[in-house]
């Protein structure tokens, strides 16, 4: 049972760190709209620690990569439990 709840808790972050790397790609979206601004302070609690960490790559950020290769991980993990 908390296996599943795990489970579409990171099914549920996935789609909201896919929106938040598909919002990058439009700068004109407004930063301020209450969604947009939802997504953000959702996700750069944990995109922060990752950027930081890892080196700087100019104008990509990876962040959001390590954290999708993290979950698919920490998913694989849960469905043998």
């Amino acid at each position: 049972m908390i296996v599943n709840l795990l489970f579409l808790v990171l099914q549920i972050f996935q789609f909201i760190l896919l929106a938040r790397v598909l919002l990058s790609f439009f700068p004109d979206i407004d930063r301020n709209n209450s969604i947009v601004q939802l997504l953000y302070d959702i996700t750069e609690p944990i995109l922060r620690p990752i950027r930081s960490a890892l080196p700087q790559t100019g104008m990509v950020d990876f962040s959001p990569l390590v954290v999708f290769l993290g979950i698919s991980v920490l998913m694989q993990i849960l469905r043998f439990m």
